[in-house]
């Protein structure tokens, strides 16, 4: 029998579910063309009509973007011509602090999909070499995997309302139609450019496996739950195994592919915990096994090993 259940259904819009971190980084970010503009942001871009160039959205579309990222506060209107009165947008420091986590997605889509005509996967570092952008423990310098972090309740524990229904739908126009040729991150926005997808990864972190505890954790609606499910299998991100017969159920379990996204989660949690706790502390507090502290990581070249800026990025043959 496939999951969900015939009786399943809906969950009210103001269920209750488990604060976190991710999550709610991941309601304001977790969106296709979201992920482009911020992309295109950190590439400079900063003007209406070449977002607009560059991403191939249609206007009334990018108006209802940008303005969310505005009220979010991630982009700030900034006046650069008086006559006739003309504005750009601007990364907000909350939206610069992304950077880090552009850099994650960056890395997981170069050492799964590498493509060198992406200029994304050949950023050079002030070294002077095209590198990978690695997540290391910033107490003890060593790499971080997913097996090496445990989570315990912090001071922002509780629950909340889950996030109320989008009125678009998510996207189904093929990637390759968007960009005009200027190869962009596909493979990571098909993964994280869907809220309930990217949710979905960000809970099978927290060790959920079965159908019914990502509905409960996530307040999703069964069918929205199972498509999701059965689109991160098609992904290779989770790995379907059968745990009960008679009827069927299944569990979902990350693949290799699926565990490496951990760096990016644990930066997604780092800035929700920064911008996003309403004054309460972080929901979940991570610990790294290793040096016995309280996780906190850093971005480095996996050439010279230093931190990585902003700053000391720039694109291939710049």
């Amino acid at each position: 029998m496939a999951d969900p259940q015939p009786n399943d259904v809906p969950p009210a819009p103001t269920q209750l579910v488990q604060a976190n971190s991710a999550t709610r980084a991941l309601n304001i970010l977790g969106d296709r063309w979201t992920l482009m503009i911020l992309y295109l942001a950190f590439q400079r871009v900063r003007r209406f009509d070449e977002f607009q160039g560059r991403i191939g959205l249609a206007r009334s579309l990018l108006i209802d973007r940008l303005r969310r990222l505005q009220k979010a506060g991630l982009l700030e209107k900034v006046r650069y011509q008086e006559r006739p009165v003309r504005e750009e947008y601007h990364l907000s420091p909350m939206g610069l602090d992304l950077y880090s986590l552009a850099l994650m997605i960056i890395r997981w889509e170069k050492r799964w999909f590498y493509d060198p005509a992406n200029p994304a996967h050949r950023l050079v570092h002030s070294c002077g070499h095209e590198f990978t952008p690695e997540f290391r423990c910033r107490c003890c310098g060593e790499l971080v995997t997913p097996r090496e972090v445990y989570v315990e309740e912090g001071p922002g524990v509780g629950f909340e309302p889950s996030p109320p229904p989008r009125v678009q739908r998510r996207s189904i126009v093929p990637a390759d139609s968007l960009n005009q040729g200027n190869p962009m991150l596909d493979r990571a926005f098909q993964v994280l450019g869907d809220r309930w997808t990217s949710h979905v990864i960000a809970s099978a972190f927290l060790g959920r496996r079965r159908f019914n505890d990502f509905q409960q954790a996530l307040g999703v609606a069964p069918n929205i739950l199972a498509d999701r499910l059965s689109r991160l299998v098609d992904l290779g991100v989770l790995r379907k195994e059968l745990y009960q017969q008679r009827p069927d159920r299944w569990e979902y379990r990350l693949t290799d592919e699926g565990r490496d996204l951990y760096p990016l989660i644990a930066e997604l949690n780092r800035w929700g915990d920064r911008w996003l706790d309403g004054g309460k502390g972080p929901p979940l507090i991570t610990h790294h096994r290793p040096c016995g502290r309280v996780l906190e990581g850093k971005v480095t070249c996996d050439h010279c090993h230093a931190e990585v800026a902003a700053q000391d990025v720039t694109p291939p043959g710049a």
